[in-house]
């Protein structure tokens, strides 16, 4: 892949990412997040970080999919039309 093509997937998908960040976390506290019983002892910002990076990764995977879906060539009919 060229380095246009890795633009084109992770640019959409870092603005996503962003995206999935402001409206998940406007709606909840990272403080009231609770991992298992005792809790991971994260920091606020360390939520953030973890989020973001889990975010974008699931925003480029459906970037990857959409561009290799986009970009394949388009197939032979196997059915050639009546002249």
């Amino acid at each position: 892949m060229t380095t246009r093509a890795w633009i084109s997937i992770l640019w959409p998908a870092f603005l996503s990412a962003c995206v999935f960040e402001l409206l998940i976390f406007a709606l909840v506290d990272p403080a009231d997040l609770r991992w298992g019983r005792d809790g991971e002892g994260m920091s606020r910002q360390g939520i953030y970080t973890l989020s973001f990076f889990v975010f974008w990764g699931m925003a480029a995977c459906s970037c990857a999919l959409t561009f290799a879906f986009l970009t394949k060539p388009p197939e032979e009919p196997s059915i050639r039309p009546l002249d």
